[in-house]
């Protein structure tokens, strides 16, 4: 039996050190009076593992803690108002930085490492999901005439399926019009669908060194070049692998080189799914199976959203919903860290509901996620030894 609850053994993979030269970076704990940056933290966390859906809930949650608190580093619990304050006017970069802070100290111990494919290209999948808000509390949130939303704009890592960028806009922009300010590493790999056909996009990243696979639209014309032979008795699902390039004037002026098509047939949806890609050594199975992996962006946003507590924030300014989101990415992260040192084969979403109920339970975390319906020892019980005291002799 461990001497500190759930929620503080969890609490103490987060890496303090480096969370205080971030403080002292963004100055965020300069003349403070309310809540400080470390607690701020952990009362997000708390909302996050929680998913409790107020600010006064989340307060009075710590409070009922009690003398457990010291266990995280906190003093006392804050108040709504002090939290409501922190998180309109606190740099919400803070938490954005210490996130990618422990993604590289957690994915440094080898955690989150897929091998699926057998290249060398990093591989990121990049998607947007939408979440709606009321216009008249989020009114800077703008999408339709009586609708708000945001919009994240992400770039998946595909070893361990966790966010190496995120962007935040309203509701209104195309996912075409961020992906034109995204930078990708050299050598790299992206996979998107068709709403990313940008072809003065994706001709920059082809020069800078990096590959995509894209979805490719019905609109775009295109002639064929030349046609790679299929194999014989292998993947029969590839219909198609060609060289071709943009028939359209306009078009092939903002792609002006060869690009690879390859059409593969998808037997659980019965339809056909059209490719264009700039890579042209790797095969077209491969290349097929990487846009079967998009899949894994589309399972994040799922979890984020069913799991966490993103899909309605405690505060309406951008400030604080930037701070919610980033510290559900820490949570997540801490999630997936979790799962992946644990011996018990662990869905997600039962991980977090088992977590969730038993936050501040003494028990050993380890132990709880290797034998999680392991049942308690039995106790023998033994003859006391003291005599009743009514027991009369012979």
């Amino acid at each position: 039996m461990a001497n500190v609850t759930l929620f503080a053994q969890i609490m103490q993979t987060l890496d303090r050190p480096s969370f205080k030269k971030l403080v002292k970076k963004y100055s965020s704990d300069k003349h403070v009076k309310g809540i400080t940056s470390w607690t701020h933290l952990v009362t997000m966390l708390f909302c996050q593992f929680s998913k409790l859906s107020s600010l006064r809930d989340v307060c009075n949650g710590l409070k009922s803690s009690s003398g457990n608190l010291n266990h995280l580093g906190v003093n006392r619990a804050p108040c709504k108002s002090s939290l409501s304050y922190q998180n309109k006017h606190r740099e919400w970069g803070l938490f954005k930085d210490y996130y990618f802070v422990m993604m590289k100290k957690l994915a440094a111990m080898g955690r989150f490492r897929q091998t699926r494919f057998r290249i060398k290209s990093k591989i990121l999948l990049l998607d947007s999901t939408t979440i709606s808000l009321c216009l008249g509390l989020y009114d800077w949130a703008k999408f339709r005439k009586k609708k708000g939303a945001i919009k994240l704009h992400t770039l998946l890592d595909y070893d361990g399926c966790l966010p190496v960028l995120i962007q935040m806009t309203d509701g209104k922009p195309h996912d075409s019009t961020v992906a034109k300010t995204l930078s990708l590493p050299a050598d790299s790999v992206v996979v998107a669908d068709r709403a990313y056909v940008d072809f003065p996009t994706l001709y920059r990243w082809k020069t800078e060194g990096s590959y995509f696979v894209i979805r490719l639209k019905k609109s775009v014309q295109f002639k064929r070049l030349a046609e790679k032979p299929l194999p014989d008795n292998r993947h029969q699902h590839i219909l198609i692998d060609e060289y071709v390039e943009l028939s359209k004037p306009e078009s092939y002026k903002n792609y002006p080189a060869k690009l690879r098509r390859v059409v593969a047939y998808d037997a659980e949806k019965d339809q056909t799914i059209e490719l264009i890609t700039n890579q042209f050594s790797w095969t077209a199975n491969t290349i097929s199976e990487l846009y079967r992996a998009r899949w894994d962006i589309e399972q994040f946003f799922k979890d984020i959203k069913q799991l966490l507590k993103i899909k309605s924030f405690l505060g309406t300014t951008t400030n604080a919903v930037l701070i919610q989101i980033w510290t559900a990415m820490i949570t997540i992260l801490i999630l997936k860290y979790m799962k992946a040192i644990a011996t018990y084969g662990w869905c997600l979403s039962n991980m977090v509901a088992f977590l969730r109920v038993n936050l501040f339970v003494k028990f050993d975390l380890q132990k709880l996620l290797n034998e999680p319906f392991k049942p308690p020892e039995t106790v023998v019980e033994t003859a006391p030894i003291q005599m009743s005291l009514f027991e009369w002799g012979d």
